[in-house]
């Protein structure tokens, strides 16, 4: 794997009422994140789900993206790629974790 110089990681928990279709559709709204430029690497999905004391399986889904550059992850937080996905899928999230 190349240095990760900046590693950004996102933790998402859904409302309990959240739009089952907006549910979704979020899916796609990270693989379209997944495009923007700056970003060295990413990974995203729900938790494993592995019965461990040490393991928080209560999040929805994570984010974890790599960058070259703490700038590279500056660009990334003002694409309007990413404005667009919060101000698209913010409605579902109960809380957020950096």
């Amino acid at each position: 794997m190349e240095n990760p110089g900046f590693i950004h990681t996102v933790y998402f928990w859904f409302k309990e009422n959240a739009n089952p279709q907006l549910k979704e559709e979020f899916i796609t709204g990270l693989d379209k994140l997944a495009k923007i430029k700056s970003i060295q690497s990413v990974y995203y999905g729900p938790p494993a789900g592995t019965p461990r004391d040490v393991v928080d399986n209560s999040y929805d889904y994570a984010w974890i993206t790599t960058f070259k550059t703490s700038a590279d992850h500056d660009a990334y937080q003002i694409d309007p790629i990413h404005l667009e996905f919060i101000e698209r899928y913010k409605e579902l999230w109960e809380e957020v974790k950096v």
